[in-house]
């Protein structure tokens, strides 16, 4: 079992999140980052909106994803959670079970 810290405990208490649901936001922001999946030549325009995520959780979800685009996405989540502003972290509480529809419409390349 992983090992968790007080404050990140605190954060999934509060918040009804578990840790998968953090790890589903982190695949989710390397998705908003690179749609394309990192294949060149490839570019991928996507209207965010229509997944109904709102611009500015789009642009803080980008830099997260930037930032851990290669990232394993089981990442700390006290860590994850200080890097999302308020809209992001409202967003992410409403929409935590609609997070796989993200990887549903952006697969990844080495899947069937």
């Amino acid at each position: 079992m992983k090992q968790y810290t007080d404050k990140s405990l605190q954060i999934l208490a509060i918040t009804g999140l578990k840790p998968q649901n953090f790890a589903d936001l982190i695949r989710t922001a390397q998705i908003i980052f690179d749609p394309a999946v990192g294949l060149s030549g490839r570019d991928i325009k996507v209207n965010w909106q229509d997944f109904d995520v709102p611009a500015a959780v789009v642009e803080n979800l980008k830099l997260l994803g930037q930032r851990y685009r290669y990232a394993s996405p089981y990442l700390p989540i006290d860590i994850i959670w200080e890097q999302l502003i308020p809209e992001t972290r409202s967003w992410f509480i409403d929409h935590q079970n609609l997070l796989w529809r993200f990887e549903e419409s952006f697969p990844a390349l080495d899947e069937d």
